[in-house]
């Protein structure tokens, strides 16, 4: 996969509440006004907007995904289609295992460990290694997205990218349905 593993089923960011984010706890999301219920919100047709950030808070890449969720039994499959501000397109497909209690697991083809995710409310965080090319070579880089629904259509994600657990970056995507 190229460069699109730089975005989480992706969702991304209000800044107030993304911000804080990587050094929360889901439980204190648990009262939220709104549930998030990850396999009904992706369910259908969803298009995202991102952008990935550097460590130095330069816009690097700007992107549009058209994403496809299909639930079949216990699974969710996510087909995302990636189109970049530079004119390259790329595709990912997720395949997240609905484990129960609000936790998830999953893979694709450039995640070479299982993604592990867990909501609670609003708030989904999902973590996982991807393999991106860059350049010629291919970097092992994590990834630790925070989303959170804001509005029944809207999910918001902020991704914390890490490589030898130094942030390189972040992305930002907004989600909306319909």
């Amino acid at each position: 996969m190229k460069r699109a593993a730089l975005v989480a089923p992706a969702f991304l960011a209000a800044a107030t509440v993304a911000g804080c984010a990587s050094s929360s706890s889901l439980e204190q999301f648990e009262a939220a006004p709104r549930q998030l219920v990850l396999e009904e919100y992706f369910e259908g047709q969803t298009t995202a907007y991102g952008l990935f950030e550097d460590r130095f808070g330069k816009v690097r890449r700007q992107f549009k995904v058209d994403i496809t969720g299909e639930v079949a039994g216990n699974r969710l499959t996510l087909t995302e289609k990636f189109i970049y501000d530079d004119g390259e397109r790329d595709t990912r497909v997720w395949e997240i295992d609905i484990l129960g209690d609000g936790k998830y697991r999953g893979t694709a083809g450039d995640v070479p460990v299982p993604a592990v995710g867990q909501v609670s409310g609003n708030a989904f965080n999902w973590k996982y290694k991807v393999d991106l090319k860059v350049g010629k070579s291919v970097w092992n880089v994590g990834f630790n997205d925070w989303m959170f629904l804001m509005e029944d259509d809207l999910l918001i994600n902020r991704a914390y990218v890490t490589r030898y657990g130094i942030e390189i970056g972040q992305v930002t995507i907004a989600f909306r349905k319909g």
